[in-house]
């Protein structure tokens, strides 16, 4: 089965209720193309302030941006949500899909 990611702007623009929203869309969306979904959500433990602190993590969007392309190496496609032109990692996700050649859905 193929595998997709999604790539979301988070921002402190968005509450928690319009981010799952938007999840839960794009992941119906996926599914319904045929795709599994790779978990981009990053909520373990690791991702908490002080666990981040702890083991040096100085910039923590460069941290999960790099989780973020970790996780794009295991996908054939990466669904963009809408507005993802102007939040930064996204724009970042989409320049590493287009360098390597997944395939780009936009969230419509």
């Amino acid at each position: 089965m193929k595998k997709a990611m999604l790539s979301q702007p988070m921002g402190t623009v968005r509450t928690e209720k319009e981010i799952r929203a938007t999840r839960e869309k794009a992941i119906t969306a996926l599914e319904s193309m045929g795709y599994s979904v790779v978990n981009t959500l990053f909520t373990d433990e690791w991702c908490s302030d002080e666990k981040a602190e702890e083991h040096g993590v100085v910039q923590k969007p460069l941290y999960f941006l790099a989780k973020s392309l970790e996780k794009m190496s295991l996908c054939d496609a990466v669904y963009f949500c809408k507005g993802w032109e102007y939040a930064r990692g996204c724009r970042i996700e989409h320049e590493a899909a287009v360098a390597y050649g997944l395939q780009i859905i936009y969230e419509t």
